[in-house]
């Protein structure tokens, strides 16, 4: 399915990075009823088309849900989904109903009670946003990391980044790319996501090196302390 993940603090709170086109059967799947914010690292479509499922998690929560993004995809979000971003009423939750909080590459923010450390990316023709959590770091849709990223990204302990194919690819890394990075940054564990249709899971994962995986529908990962 598509990219998106859930990270949860040491409290208990819980916030989404991304809601994709699957973002129901997501949840549902993997039994998720709850998060008190959403993270968006861009605008795409394959990150975002799930964006209406959010106001369940409103009625749960009862009350608008925090969503953090960078200026410009809040304006493309609100462009496409005009509905969602007019104002409440503060009764019942028909649409989904958030309070939106512009974030910065290169600045931190405390999420759902966890501390969010965010740097910039490119993928393509656009940017998107790195995150990172502690010893933990999510890097999708990314084919190049400015210096000041990857100085951002030093001293992580389990990392997820985006691995499309094996061969180069003009808006994603690939495998070539991810290994010139895991020899500068060196974390402990690496994770391969938003994988394409290249990157077969038997075939590839059986022939990655130590320290290295690919990452499957329903992973969990608990982090050190």
């Amino acid at each position: 399915m598509r990219s998106s993940i859930l990270v949860e603090g040491a409290g208990g709170e819980a916030f989404l990075v991304d809601s994709g086109p699957d973002l129901r059967e997501q949840l549902l799947g993997n039994r998720i009823g709850r998060f008190e914010a959403v993270l968006y690292t861009h605008p795409h479509s394959d990150h975002t088309a799930g964006l209406d499922e959010l106001r369940a998690i409103n009625r749960v929560i009862d009350a608008p849900l925090p969503l953090f993004a960078t200026l410009e995809t809040l304006e493309e979000l609100e462009a496409r989904f005009a509905y969602a971003f007019h104002p409440w009423s503060g009764t019942e939750f028909f649409r989904p109903v958030f309070s939106p909080v512009v974030v910065v590459p290169g600045e931190t923010y405390v999420i759902a009670g966890c501390e969010v450390a965010l740097h910039r990316q490119r993928h393509g023709r656009i940017e998107t946003l790195g995150v990172r959590c502690g010893s933990f770091a999510y890097c999708t849709d990314v084919e190049f990391l400015p210096d000041e990223s990857l100085k951002a990204l030093r001293g992580i302990d389990t990392w997820m980044v985006d691995c499309f194919q094996r061969e180069p690819h003009s808006a994603h890394a690939w495998l070539e790319r991810v290994m010139e990075w895991r020899e500068i940054l060196r974390p402990r564990r690496t994770i391969l996501t938003h994988l394409g249709p290249d990157m077969d899971y038997a075939r590839q994962n059986a022939a990655l090196p130590d320290g290295v995986e690919m990452a499957f529908d329903g992973m969990e990962i608990v982090l050190p302390e």
